[in-house]
């Protein structure tokens, strides 16, 4: 094999290495929990109140699942009971302290309170973990980029 072919094999190995490193972690886990799965459903409805139903009773089965945390912390969080989403989205981050998904919410929540700084403190965490674009940055940058413009025209 040449040097050129070996090179462009390394690279091809690294980048599909990368792009799984990237992918959203752990999103399938859990999967197999029939009230983890309708607690999603419920999220995707808006449902909250039967969001934290489901996935509170997903939590007591599966006590390592970082995402099921990640979206009790969504649910409590647009149920407008922060302190309950920032305890979930911390034990998420305590699971897996690169859970993207964490870090972007955590950050929006942060937002949620007036707290500009420690929303950055998560953005810059995702700036770590994203070696290549990812979404959980792009959408909290914008919703730093919001903020701060609202802020300037508040009087």
């Amino acid at each position: 094999m040449s040097g050129r072919l070996l090179r462009r094999a390394a690279l091809a190995l690294l980048l599909s290495g990368a792009r799984a490193a990237l992918g959203d972690p752990g999103d399938d886990e859990g999967s197999g929990d029939p009230e983890y799965a309708r607690g999603r459903q419920a999220i995707e409805a808006k449902d909250w109140q039967g969001a934290v139903r489901l996935l509170s009773s997903a939590a007591l089965r599966d006590t390592r699942n970082a995402d099921i945390q990640n979206y009790l912390g969504y649910a409590y969080r647009n149920l407008g009971e922060m302190p309950l989403a920032f305890k979930h989205y911390s034990r998420a981050l305590q699971l897996d302290p690169r859970h993207r998904g964490a870090h972007e919410y955590l950050g929006e929540a942060y937002l949620m309170i007036g707290n500009l700084a420690k929303a950055e403190e998560h953005l810059a965490a995702l700036r770590r973990i994203c070696l290549l674009p990812c979404a959980e940055y792009g959408d909290l940058e914008k919703k730093l980029a919001e903020y701060r413009k609202a802020s300037v025209i508040r009087p």
